[in-house]
């Protein structure tokens, strides 16, 4: 095969003359196949025909034409259940299918005095015709008495007897106007008449969404913010998927909201009662509450079921859509400096309940026990409590923090004990400070024995993170282990003797942990608190096991709060905080009390007392362990941003990591030992896998120097 060279310098040589240059011509790529007219113009009109803007006009005009000839007939059918007792069957009708005899019997009366008074007006209709004759006729002999009458008065006075007639010919001249106006009104009224008429239809299907979901607009159709009314209740129930319900609910015809008590607004949503159908269980709707959130186009956290004591009831509380999203506002304890608190008569503000109305507790003579997943507010919720009952300056306080980063360090100066860190040295400690408030409790319980009219202070023991003292391996001398649940448990067995007996001298045990399990919170701890609160869990079991089987059986759902979007939502159950009627739980969204404003009431709280000398139980010496520290800080977190790792460090010992600690010595301390901080999504953070490598190389270089 032969090649073309294109050469690109210049030949020396002369052309040879005798060469043949040949030409190729490429021809032209043949031309496209014309479209035929019939396809184009198909093409046309398919485009057209399913273009958005055509498609959102069809709906228009269907919708509003539907909009015209639905509302006809919500009108035709309001005026047939006016004039007849249709009405009252459908209600009969729906009482009997809902097996409610005695509504079935009410009305039935009801109808029977409606077919009495309907006849009683149609025997009337009888005399009317020579009733109305005699009135109109004596109606007219005295209105024509009294213009005569007013005549002669004139005529009197003007001295004209013309006169007398007057007042007649004036009423007659304005009766024929008013027919003369009404002459001319007439053609036009009769004309424009039927355009007003179907124009009040349109505005009665308009309102009534009285056309099928695709024709509705999108904002209607989404039903994103829409209200909630009986037909809608009605309807996502009869869409539940159970089958006796939605039979019965078929069988009420239209009167199907006779299932609903009345929808009443409670807080950021509505709230009503609805009597299930015979063969309809409570617990069939409650196991279904995503789907009923959803037919009532709501998120599952924005539907609430409750189970009061009605038979066969079921409260549903609704929320307004993304209402439970927004904050619902500061503490009493910031906003006011002259609030006050008193442990017997008063309660303390922890926040608002579903309703929006503030949710206050009494703690007097009532144990304690906070719990849920880790990072959802637990340690806020508690803390809130106990900074309210500061002031009240009666109650003495023992703290043990066994999570250790300075979450609880406001409170030196005003408890007697102050334990904080997370260690097994600590919780030794804070076990030994809980068996020195059962002594405090014998010598108290012997004192009433003498003297059966004295009166203690109140003591609150209260232990942050008590799963770590549940779960603590160290036994001590005597070979009884710190933690676990058994009868020579030193923790376990302290904590139940307080809850046995310390209320009756108001010894206190208030306790919170995180994730509940058998191991690391008791049966019979958990079951001991009077109070019990949980915030988000993970499982329905878990929920039993913060709360108890009658609160979760009556429709706490702790288990079915979002993690990370409701924290410091808690579900409580108590008698210390008001329980609507029929009700085992409440869900109360707590006030969030930042550490900052913690501290200013914390300092009003140390105002009102005489000067407390707090016995801090933390490691002061001056050489730490800064990478150990470290690690203890970080806790359970994967990875902690820098600046909040030297905020813990800093509430650990101040002393030691005092403003000498930035972020530069920090990365020093990591890179000393092979390891630094990184930097996720533009922030430095340490990993608490970096930092147990840093330790494991230390360990290693220094059995390797030891070994030299």
């Amino acid at each position: 095969m032969s090649e073309n060279v294109v050469r690109l310098h210049k030949a020396t040589d002369p052309p040879d003359s005798t060469a043949v240059t040949t030409l190729t011509v490429v021809p032209d790529a043949p031309t496209a196949r014309p479209v035929p007219l019939w396809v184009r113009s198909g093409r046309a009109v398919k485009h057209a025909v399913t273009h958005e803007r055509t498609r959102s006009t069809g709906r228009a005009v269907v919708r509003h034409g539907l909009y015209t000839f639905n509302g006809g007939r919500i009108v035709t059918r309001r005026a047939w259940d006016g004039r007849t007792g249709a009405r009252y069957e459908r209600m009969i009708r729906a009482a009997e299918a809902a097996g409610n005899l005695e509504a079935a019997e009410e009305w039935e009366e009801r109808l029977q005095r409606f077919r009495a008074a309907r006849h009683h007006r149609r025997m009337d209709l009888l005399h009317s015709p020579v009733d109305a004759a005699k009135g109109v006729a004596v109606g007219a002999g005295m209105s024509v008495g009294v213009l005569v009458a007013l005549g002669v008065v004139l005529a009197i006075s003007t001295g004209e007897v013309a006169d007398v007639v007057t007042p007649l010919s004036a009423t007659i001249d304005f009766i024929a106007l008013l027919i003369r106006i009404v002459q001319i009104v007439w053609g036009p009224a009769v004309t424009i008449g039927p355009f007003l008429a179907l124009l009040a239809l349109w505005s009665v299907g308009r309102k009534q969404h009285a056309a099928p979901q695709w024709a509705l607009p999108a904002n209607v159709r989404s039903g994103e913010g829409e209200p909630i009314t009986p037909s809608i209740v009605v309807k996502a129930l009869r869409d539940l998927g159970i089958a006796p319900l939605k039979n019965a609910i078929k069988e009420m015809g239209d009167a199907g909201a006779s299932m609903l008590g009345p929808i009443t607004i409670a807080g950021c949503g509505v709230e009503v009662d609805v009597t299930l159908p015979s063969g309809v269980a409570t617990d069939e709707v409650q196991k279904r509450r995503r789907k009923l959130a959803e037919n009532l186009t709501r998120h599952e956290h924005e539907v609430f079921i409750t189970i009061p004591q009605a038979a066969r009831t079921v409260r549903l509380w609704i929320a307004d859509s993304g209402a439970l999203d927004e904050p619902i506002g500061p503490s009493p304890l910031v906003t006011d400096e002259t609030l006050t608190a008193d442990y017997k008569k008063g309660k303390a503000p922890w926040g608002q309940d579903l309703r929006g109305d503030a949710a206050t507790i009494s703690l007097y003579q009532r144990h304690l026990l906070v719990t849920g997943l880790s990072n959802q507010g637990k340690t806020a919720a508690l803390r809130a409590l106990t900074l309210w009952l500061a002031l009240d300056r009666s109650v003495q306080f023992w703290i043990a923090d066994l999570k250790g980063i300075g979450d609880w360090a406001m409170f030196d100066g005003i408890a007697q004990v102050l334990i904080e860190g997370p260690s097994d040295d600590h919780v030794i400690q804070a076990t030994e400070m809980v068996e020195d408030a059962v002594e405090e409790m014998n010598r108290r319980i012997e004192e009433r024995r003498r003297d059966p009219n004295v009166v203690f202070e109140p003591l609150i023991v209260v232990v942050d993170e008590a799963q770590l003292a549940f779960m603590c391996p160290v036994i001590g001398d005597d070979k009884r282990p710190y933690g676990g649940s058994k009868a020579t448990s030193r923790y376990f067995m302290a904590v139940r003797k307080i809850h046995n007996q310390g209320r009756a001298v108001d010894v206190l045990m208030w306790q919170g942990t995180q994730d509940p399990t058998d191991q690391n919170l008791p049966k019979l701890v958990r079951e001991g608190a009077h109070t019990r609160a949980s915030l988000v869990l993970g499982t329905e079991s878990q929920a039993r096991m913060a709360l108890g089987d009658k609160a979760v059986d009556g429709g706490a759902a702790p288990h079915l709060l979002r993690q990370g979007l409701d924290k410091g939502t808690l579900v409580v159950a108590s008698d210390g905080i008001a329980i609507p009627a029929g009700q085992s739980s409440i869900t109360v969204r707590t006030h969030f009390i930042d550490d900052e404003p913690a501290a200013e009431i914390a300092a009003r709280a140390k105002a009102v007392r005489d000067g407390v000398t707090t016995l801090r139980v933390v490691d002061q010496d001056e050489e730490r362990d800064a990478l150990a520290d470290v690690a203890a800080v970080i806790g359970d977190e994967a990875r902690l941003r820098t600046n909040e790792v030297l905020k813990r460090l800093h509430a650990l010992d101040p002393k030691v990591y005092g403003d000498q600690w930035t972020n530069d010595r920090l990365k020093a301390l990591l890179e000393e030992h092979g390891e630094e901080p990184k930097k996720s999504h533009g922030v430095m953070v340490v990993h608490r896998d970096h930092v147990a490598r840093a330790l494991v190389n230390r360990d290693i270089d220094g059995s390797a120097s030891a070994a030299q």
